[in-house]
């Protein structure tokens, strides 16, 4: 293994070898001096000039307003679907009107039977006797007249007709017509 450089055993390229390496703290013959610093010029005078005016001092003015909001309180949920369906119908239909009228409608008070029984038989008959179609014309008409009379007054009557006219209509009703619209098979 060789022995370390020191930066002391450096020579430049093209300087002669020395005899011996330098003692310590003394200077290598191949050290050139570094040129003096430029002298340093002596700082300027100042110039006298006037006094400057020292500005007026700045006074700050800070406002802090603090509001007071009072929050609304939290809004209620909406109630599901059910309960408002239920709502509708019990602001809507449940009044004394619709009482009466279906009173009036499912007690049988002609002769034993009940107006709904009778427009059921009504409307099932015009079934066997015209047709299907001829049945389902005559209980949506039936139903449709009854609901505008009962939309445009309002009253025990017309809510009365109304109520025989919807439940009557299941009369046209038969239990193969499902199997009927689906398949075509006819009894």
């Amino acid at each position: 293994m060789s022995d370390p450089i020191t930066p002391a055993r450096i020579i430049p390229a093209g300087a002669p070898l020395p005899a011996r390496p330098p003692e310590p703290g003394e200077v290598p013959p191949w050290y050139s001096a570094p040129p003096p610093p430029p002298p340093v010029a002596p700082p300027a005078a100042p110039v006298p000039s006037a006094p400057q005016p020292t500005p007026p001092p700045q006074v700050v003015h800070h406002v802090h307003e603090v509001q007071l909001v009072a929050l609304a309180p939290a809004p209620e949920p909406e109630p599901p679907l059910w309960a408002r369906v239920w709502d509708w119908l019990w602001e809507h239909l449940v009044t004394w009107r619709m009482l009466l009228a279906i009173l009036a409608a499912l007690v049988p008070w002609i002769d034993g039977q009940s107006p709904v029984s009778l427009w059921a038989g009504a409307v099932h008959q015009a079934r066997t006797d015209a047709g299907i179609l001829a049945a389902y014309v005559i209980a949506g008409v039936a139903f449709t007249v009854a609901w505008v009379l009962d939309r445009r007054t309002g009253r025990a009557l017309p809510r009365f007709l109304l109520v025989t006219a919807t439940l009557g209509a299941l009369g046209v009703f038969d239990w193969w017509d499902p199997i009927l619209a689906l398949t075509g098979v006819h009894k």
